[in-house]
């Protein structure tokens, strides 16, 4: 064999040690057994999940009496659309949607302007009393005011039945704001600051210009963290806001699935199909399916991003 031949052969062999067939066989017989376990129980998992969705989504386009009688299972029986048309039709669907359009983009855009501009000082090494303010937030993630106390400051500040409400007493995560400022400290080199003041630059155009285009991937994790939080908040809707039209889609959500409130007035041309029986429970698996698309489309475009921010922001440091 020539050294033309030994180095393919070489260069073969280290292929070989990437491929997951190759380490599995190389491994002893207790770690195979392990890693047996460990897909075993990650598969189990999987369809613990994913089980019910399916069944969800199956009910969801299936006929009424179908779902009534308990008849479907992971394949829709009967498929038919008639549960979406019931959703698009009914009007405090569309109320909430539009509302909790407005509460995730609007207080998401507040909660990463708040935690960035609270971040970026106390990664500051220069800032002395950093370490000491850092307290003061990590005190907060322990103990709170409690209910009563917050209600009444929300009140005091007339913020009650106002969009406000939903923005304000969420605007930033002490838990997050430590994410981003550890993901500052670690990521980015003081070198960099150095050279910008050399340049010119200050400290507020240094933050626009150079800390937030290197900190995408944490900024896109914490994106997804306040969106989802935001999406799915119905609590301070239930405390703080009165008026139906500025309800987000939760509550609607949640008249639907636990109190059982359908108002049939507000279908329209659906009145016929509300006399149904069943038309409740084939709105609910709607409604769900409805609810939960866009978190399920967001988190492909920023999934990229996800490993990498919440283990450089959270691991090192």
């Amino acid at each position: 064999m020539n050294s033309q031949e030994k180095a393919i052969d070489r260069a073969a062999k280290r292929a070989g040690k990437g491929d997951p067939l190759h380490a599995f066989k190389s491994e002893s017989t207790g770690e195979k057994i392990g890693t047996i376990v460990l897909y075993l129980v990650m598969t189990m998992l999987v369809l613990l999940v994913l089980l019910p969705v399916l069944n969800i989504i199956a009910c969801s386009f299936s006929e009424p009496q179908a779902v009534i009688s308990g008849k479907v299972g992971l394949w829709p029986v009967n498929p038919t659309l008639r549960g979406y048309d019931a959703v698009f039709k009914y009007k405090k669907f569309w109320i909430g949607l539009r509302n909790s359009i407005f509460y995730t983009v609007f207080g998401t855009f507040v909660n990463i302007v708040m935690t960035v501009l609270c971040a970026y000082p106390l990664s500051r090494k220069e800032f002395t009393a950093r370490n000491k303010i850092s307290m003061y937030f990590v005190f907060t993630m322990y103990f709170s005011g409690g209910l009563v106390p917050t209600f009444l400051v929300i009140t005091k500040l007339q913020l009650v039945d106002t969009i406000w409400a939903m923005i304000i007493p969420v605007a930033m995560s002490s838990y997050n704001m430590i994410i981003c400022r550890t993901y500052m400290v670690n990521s980015i080199p003081d070198e960099l600051y150095e050279a910008g003041e050399l340049d010119g630059c200050t400290p507020f155009q240094y933050l626009i210009r150079v800390v937030v285009p290197l900190c995408k991937p944490i900024l896109a994790v914490l994106v997804l963290y306040y969106a989802v939080g935001h999406w799915n908040s119905y609590q301070d809707a239930m405390f703080y806001l009165k008026s139906e039209n500025l309800m987000p889609l939760q509550i609607v959500l949640r008249e639907i699935l636990i109190l059982s409130d359908v108002d049939v007035t507000m279908m329209g041309s659906a009145d016929a199909l509300a006399r149904q029986r069943g038309l409740k429970d084939l709105l609910q698996y709607s409604l769900i399916v409805v609810s939960s698309l866009p978190v399920m489309i967001i988190y492909p475009f920023v999934q990229k991003y996800f490993v990498k921010g919440v283990m450089i922001g959270a691991v090192k440091g």
